[in-house]
């Protein structure tokens, strides 16, 4: 398999939350707080939104409207017709850091009307998450050596908790930074293959990794760079576009256009949920 990669967008602070929607990559640059999005080979880049807060993850309500995260003060906030941002949800009162990829230390179910609920805890740094087109929602707990799996019942509920990749035994050390030093894989950002396969940033390895459930590695691509999220999409959906930067340090990445969105073809196309 082909897997030279180009860059497709650069000059960034540091890409995040890449999602294929509506024949563009959209994400975020944390650091000059905007969400951006751009078309498969790069051109275009449009401003969509500017969060003061730090933009995070990014979803769609059913009518289409656009959903970010706004990681500083705990809330996700909706884009309505006219561009204006208003408060969708404020789950502030549930986090205890900053709200990441539509997901926090426990995860939270949003609504289409706002509402909260806590559907699953004791995650370790719940991080990319996807949905499979036969709902089961998978989780990468970027601190946990492992990516796990719920089912998603009628009424929203999480069930059925397995452990669906595992990359080494669960590090007992409570500090983020012991438990870094004992982890074989870093999951970060993900995305679903159709086979059933998924994309998964290593932050660890500097690497994209294609794994298949039961944590065995289909496929590794090197970018040059560290990776911290991934997303599938393009025409045909065989475009894997990656979130790249040296590091995830705040200081450094504030101060530097060093960021950028790198893309590189594969054989499998997208599959999931968006």
């Amino acid at each position: 398999m082909e897997t030279t990669h180009i860059t497709i967008v650069k000059d960034l602070t540091y890409a995040e939350g890449p999602r294929w929607h509506e024949g563009r990559l959209w994400f975020v640059d944390f650091y000059s707080y905007r969400v951006l999005s751009v078309a498969e080979d790069g051109s275009d880049l449009r401003l969509e939104a500017e969060v003061p807060q730090q933009p995070s993850g990014l979803g769609w309500l059913p009518d289409g409207r656009l959903l970010v995260v706004s990681m500083r003060n705990g809330k996700v906030l909706r884009r309505e017709a006219d561009g204006t941002l208003w408060v969708h949800a404020d789950v502030s009162s549930y986090i205890t850091g900053h709200l990441n990829d539509m997901v926090a230390a426990n995860l939270l179910r949003i609504d289409p009307d706002g509402a909260i609920t806590v559907v699953a805890d004791d995650l370790w740094f719940p991080n990319g998450a996807v949905i499979t087109e036969t709902g089961t929602l998978l989780v990468n707990e970027t601190i946990g050596n492992r990516i796990t799996a719920f089912d998603i019942a009628d009424g929203g509920e999480l069930v059925n908790r397995r452990v669906w990749a595992s990359f080494g035994d669960l590090p007992e050390e409570k500090a983020t930074g012991e438990r870094m030093a004992r982890l074989s894989v870093m999951p970060d950002g993900c995305a679903l293959d159709a086979e059933g396969a998924l994309w998964v940033a290593d932050v660890l390895g500097k690497r994209l990794l294609r794994v298949r459930e039961g944590g065995e590695i289909l496929e590794e691509i090197d970018v040059g760079s560290n990776v911290f999220a991934c997303a599938l999409g393009g025409a045909d959906g065989r475009t894997l576009f990656g979130c790249a930067a040296p590091d995830f340090h705040e200081e450094a990445r504030k101060n530097a256009r060093e960021g950028s969105i790198v893309a590189v073809r594969v054989k499998v196309p997208r599959a999931g949920v968006s």
